[in-house]
């Protein structure tokens, strides 16, 4: 790869670490929060359950990611390792699914969310509207824009939405952890056990936390961007995901204290919305919610930097379509322009999807949640990559002693829970408004399928011609 095609090396350990804590949290804490709920029937403890399990397989992935990072610095994290552990083969597949399913799929909703909770400062809370659809597109307009043309402003934008994002999190878990104690909310939400809930529930809850928890991976894809990434990177996955795990739970526990806990389930407010006006008023409850919208921002932001880049990453290995134009870097701007403008276009194709078919209640065909399926398929990708280190570790060291070995194994463990969780969750679920079954899984995996054959038949003769990336 030449020089000139190399991106600039701009971001520090404290940027990296905000980068992971930025794009984590933003907008799934504060809508997903209403389907752990539902999920669990408002039984608190299984949702503070949910939340922990979560973290935990969070952590123990990014605890294995942090390893390999203290190993390989190339150009793309997750790609880098799938190719040294497993293969280039394996990488190319991993780095198609990323570009065209997981990074714009994750982005588009953030345009949605961004504009949903603007819209709710005006009163505005039709979230299928025609006036949700043009905000959530001028969002994903702009904030492409500040990432192609001002790179740098990007990550300052990155740093200072990452403090924002923490005042509201922060103000509701340690207010309405306080508040919840004096009137008795948090006592009775904990008493509070439904005799319906079932606990295999959970593991819909668990899903619907995954998206909340995800985008740690996605901080990887700055690691050829990172001022010495072998030290950087692992400090910031493992520090970053940590804070996230604490900061959820007891952002969790402080809506219950804010508000009653039958209240929270049966209302049609958010329950952000709920939580802020009951603890600080309509003024302070507005500023609180501008806080939120910055956050949603800043993960939105922070997801576009993965789309924007994601065929710059293949190309730059010689594959995939359009090679030479795709691992261009534009002198003036210091950034891929074919990859940033390709990676908008899947970001509005899967906008498309997700609001007229997903949101509105699309066909039989048009039924999976694209906010959660592309997540959890992650998982079961990862496995590969464990298993490969694992005889990498074998190869290099001639035996697998218990400390070698242990933190794989729960890296592997936390993937095989996850792909339970989505095969309850999303495996056969009714129709709208019918008795009628549908199977939002298998449709979603035929969808993915297709995808992953075209990417092949784009790159079949082209393995051949594979170019390795450098270690940095």
């Amino acid at each position: 790869m030449e020089k000139k095609n190399k991106l600039e090396k701009r971001y520090g350990l404290f940027v990296a670490i905000c980068m992971v804590v930025g794009i984590v949290i933003g907008s799934g804490i504060f809508f997903k929060a209403e389907e752990v709920l539902k999920y669990t029937e408002n039984n608190m403890m299984l949702g503070v359950f949910s939340w922990l399990l979560g973290g935990l397989v969070m952590v123990g992935s990014a605890n294995m990611f942090a390893q390999f990072a203290t190993k390989h610095s190339k150009c793309n994290g997750i790609v880098d390792y799938a190719e040294a552990y497993v293969g280039k083969k394996f990488a190319y597949f991993l780095a198609s699914f990323l570009s065209f399913m997981l990074y714009p799929s994750m982005t588009s909703v953030l345009g949605w969310v961004s504009a949903r909770y603007t819209l709710e400062l005006f009163g505005h809370y039709d979230i299928t509207s025609n006036l949700t659809l043009v905000v959530a597109i001028a969002y994903i307009l702009a904030i492409f824009s500040l990432n192609m043309f001002t790179p740098k402003l990007a990550g300052v934008f990155q740093v200072s939405s990452t403090t924002v994002k923490l005042v509201p999190l922060c103000l509701i878990a340690v207010v309405g952890l306080i508040v919840g104690l004096i009137n008795g909310n948090t006592a009775t939400a904990f008493s509070h056990a439904s005799n319906k809930t079932n606990p295999a529930s959970m593991l819909s809850a668990i899903c619907a936390c995954a998206f909340a928890y995800e985008g740690w991976i996605i901080a990887t894809s700055i690691n050829s961007e990172l001022k010495n990434p072998k030290k950087n990177l692992p400090i910031a996955l493992i520090c970053g995901c940590s804070v996230i795990v604490v900061i959820y739970v007891l952002y969790f526990i402080g809506l219950a204290g804010a508000v009653n806990i039958d209240t929270l389930n049966s209302s049609s407010d958010s329950i952000a919305d709920m939580a802020i006006k009951a603890l600080f008023g309509t003024f302070a409850g507005t500023v609180l919610k501008v806080f939120i919208v910055v956050s949603c921002l800043g993960t939105l932001n922070g997801l576009m930097v993965a789309s924007c880049r994601s065929q710059y990453f293949i190309a730059v290995r010689n594959q995939g379509f359009l090679r030479e134009k795709m691992s261009k870097i534009s002198p003036k701007f210091n950034m891929p322009m074919y990859s940033g403008f390709f990676g908008l276009i899947l970001v509005f194709l899967w906008f498309v999807y997700f609001f007229f078919g997903f949101l509105k209640g699309g066909t039989w065909l048009f039924n999976f949640d694209s906010s959660e399926l592309p997540i959890l398929t992650t998982y079961p990708l990862y496995i590969p990559i464990y298993v490969g280190y694992i005889k990498e570790l074998k190869k290099t060291n001639g035996k697998l002693t218990f400390k070698t070995l242990i933190s794989p194994i729960i890296a592997i463990i936390c993937s095989a829970f996850m792909l339970v969780c989505t095969v309850y969750a999303h495996g056969v679920k009714p129709m709208m408004e019918s008795n009628e079954f549908n199977l939002p899984l298998l449709f979603y995996l035929i969808i993915l399928a297709i995808i992953m054959l075209i990417t092949y038949l784009v790159n079949m003769k082209k393995f051949d011609d594979y170019l390795p990336i450098d270690e940095e």
